[in-house]
């Protein structure tokens, strides 16, 4: 946590946890002081993997998306690796992040916005192209060059695919369940942002 500058960590359970990120992310109004960037859930050891949940890891918005990369690709380099996902669970669409050794592997995007594109980087991932192969699709294209029904069908399909990708690598926030191997205790802890701004009052399921 202290590579992510993360601090003040307190023990919860994942309905807590879940319940309190969850309102960061949805409840802040275009007059609040606060952003939904104040606090993460730092979730225990989940089969081998540690998942940091809240909107302050969203790969593909505008405030967060470059730090997000930065931060990846130096958590990736003594890891091995580590990853970012955005998933809008009501049709929002989806995005993830990739990082390796200290290497951006790829980022890609798909909620809608006009400037999605520009944020694409690397080339596509196995799962991309397996997926891309059942709908009918050529595993590798040119967005320039595919022809507009091929475009929008693969828009389509990716808009949703974020947990079904992270599940791919071992495990998905959307797929956790009791014979899920964990270890250790989850914590909600602030971020920079809740420092500097502190955290919105609340009430949560424990």
């Amino acid at each position: 946590m202290q590579t992510l500058g993360l601090v003040d960590p307190r023990p919860v359970t994942f309905a807590l946890g879940n319940d309190i990120v969850d309102a960061d992310g949805h409840g802040c109004g275009a007059d609040d002081t606060h952003n939904g960037y104040e606090r993460v859930f730092v979730t225990p050891e989940l089969d081998g993997w540690t998942l940091i949940l809240g909107a302050w890891c969203d790969p593909c918005g505008e405030e967060r998306s470059e730090e997000v990369l930065r931060l990846c690709t130096e958590l990736s380099a003594p890891y091995g690796q580590a990853h970012a996902y955005y998933y809008g669970g009501q049709g929002d669409g989806s995005a993830w992040l990739i990082a390796e050794q200290g290497t951006v592997i790829r980022r890609y995007c798909e909620t809608g916005e006009g400037e999605d594109e520009l944020l694409t980087l690397g080339e596509p991932l196995p799962y991309e192209r397996a997926r891309r192969v059942e709908l009918g699709l050529t595993p590798d294209w040119d967005p320039v060059q595919e022809s507009k029904d091929d475009e929008d069908e693969w828009r389509s399909a990716s808009h949703d695919m974020a947990a079904d990708l992270a599940r791919s690598y071992g495990v998905s926030p959307l797929h956790i369940g009791p014979d899920t191997p964990s270890r250790g205790t989850g914590v909600v802890a602030l971020t920079p942002y809740g420092v500097a701004h502190g955290v919105p009052a609340g009430a949560y399921r424990i």
